[in-house]
C-alpha cells in the first residue's frame, strides 16, 4: 500500500510539471481582464468531475476580483444560456474534448453570441472542442493514476492547477491587492488574514 501511495503522489506530481508553460495563460488573462473592463465575464463550463474543478475555477476567480459564474451545460440547454452577454468569456473544460454536452453548449453559445471567445482546456489538441476554440490550454493529456485508468485523477489535477495559474496571473496583472481582496472575502481565517 505505502508503494502504491508513493506511486500515485508521484504520477500527480509529474503530471503538473509537465503541463506546458507554453500554454496560452497570458493571452487568456488579458481576455479575462478585457472582459471585465468591458462590463463582461468569465462564464465555465464542464460535465462530471471536470465540472466539479470549474465550479472551484468560478469562485477562485470571483475570489481574486474577476466576475466569473459556473454553468451547467444541461441547464444551458434549458433556459440557463441567458446568462450568456456580449463581452463574456466562456471556458469550456473537457479532458477528452469531444464530451457531448460540451460541444452541444459550444454550438448554442455561438449561435447566440457569433463573436463570443471561447477558451478550451483539455487533455486532446486536436480534439473537436480544441479546434472549435480560440484558445486551448492543454493539460498535457497524462495518464489517470487511477489503477484502471479511467478514473480521473492526474486529468483533473492538472485542469484545477492550470485554473490556479490562471487565477495568480490575474492577481499580478490586474493589481489585485489584499485591500481588494478583503472586501470581497469578510469571513473566515482568509478574511481576517486580508485585513492584516
Amino acid at each position: 500500500m505505502q508503494k502504491l501511495i508513493q506511486d500515485v503522489l508521484a504520477a500527480e506530481a509529474k503530471a503538473i510539471s509537465s503541463i506546458s508553460d507554453q500554454n496560452p495563460f497570458q493571452q487568456c488573462t488579458e481576455l479575462f481582464l478585457r472582459a471585465k473592463a468591458n462590463g463582461g465575464k468569465l462564464v465555465i463550463s464542464g460535465v462530471g468531475k471536470a465540472g466539479e474543478v470549474g465550479k472551484k475555477m468560478a469562485v477562485t476567480f470571483c475570489s481574486v476580483g474577476l466576475p466569473s459564474v459556473f454553468l451547467h451545460p444541461l441547464e444551458a440547454q434549458h433556459g440557463d444560456l441567458g446568462l450568456l452577454h456580449q463581452n463574456d468569456v466562456l471556458m469550456l473544460i473537457s479532458n477528452s474534448g469531444q464530451t457531448r454536452e460540451i460541444l452541444e453548449l459550444e454550438t448554442l453559445a455561438k449561435r447566440l453570441i457569433p463573436s463570443l471567445q471561447i477558451i478550451a482546456i483539455t487533455g486532446k489538441q486536436n480534439s473537436p472542442l480544441a479546434n472549435k476554440s480560440n484558445y486551448v490550454l492543454w493539460t498535457g493529456d497524462p495518464t489517470e493514476a487511477c489503477p484502471l485508468g479511467l478514473t480521473p485523477t492526474t486529468s483533473t489535477t492538472c485542469m484545477s492547477v492550470i485554473g490556479d495559474v490562471l487565477a495568480v496571473l490575474v492577481v499580478q496583472m490586474s493589481g489585485y491587492g489584499a485591500n481588494d481582496y478583503a472586501l470581497r472575502h469578510h469571513s473566515g481565517y482568509l478574511g481576517s488574514k486580508a485585513k492584516g
